[in-house]
């Protein structure tokens, strides 16, 4: 496991020296190309992970960008419990030790984890399901077709409009 931060999760806030931090908390802002899905402005720590391993980000942290392909950001107030947000084709980073952002195409929030895994595991079964219900209506929309092309030339019409002869 590759921590990229002094202290652990559950610790008291700590900046990159070890000594406790005087920044404010976090603001965590996590978006998709159609909405802001998350603005959350007291976060006390966070954690996700990339292709190089988990990382954990506190008040006071440095500048800090990283790209996370798919996976679970979660995140707390300095008394709450985690909350979660599953994110895929995402870019991370963090600005001047308090603010963090998340530009990503897809996000989904919970404050259950076993929730949220069943969320989007649906979610997953009806993308699938309807992307082959699309496929299929291509495939007989397709067909359609060819079948009235091929009636038509067997017809000997000309239904295009390609006729070279000329008229008249």
């Amino acid at each position: 496991m590759n921590r990229r931060t002094a202290s652990p999760p559950d610790a008291p806030d700590a900046g990159a020296t070890g000594t406790p931090s005087t920044t404010a908390a976090l603001h965590l802002t996590i978006t998709t190309p159609l909405a802001i899905v998350l603005d959350e402005p007291e976060v006390a720590s966070l954690r996700a992970e990339d292709a190089s391993g988990d990382f954990g980000i506190r008040p006071g942290h440095a500048d800090f960008l990283t790209v996370i392909e798919a996976g679970v950001l979660r995140w707390r107030a300095a008394e709450g419990p985690w909350r979660y947000c599953a994110l895929r084709g995402g870019v991370f980073s963090v600005e001047g030790g308090r603010s963090v952002r998340v530009a990503c195409r897809e996000a989904t929030v919970g404050d259950d984890l076993g929730a949220l895994q069943a969320r989007i595991a649906h979610e997953r079964t009806e993308a699938r399901e309807a992307l082959l219900r699309a496929r299929s209506q291509d495939t007989r929309l397709h067909a359609r077709a060819i079948r009235q092309l091929m009636r038509e030339l067997r017809a000997g019409g000309d239904t295009l409009g390609l006729s070279t002869e000329a008229e008249g």
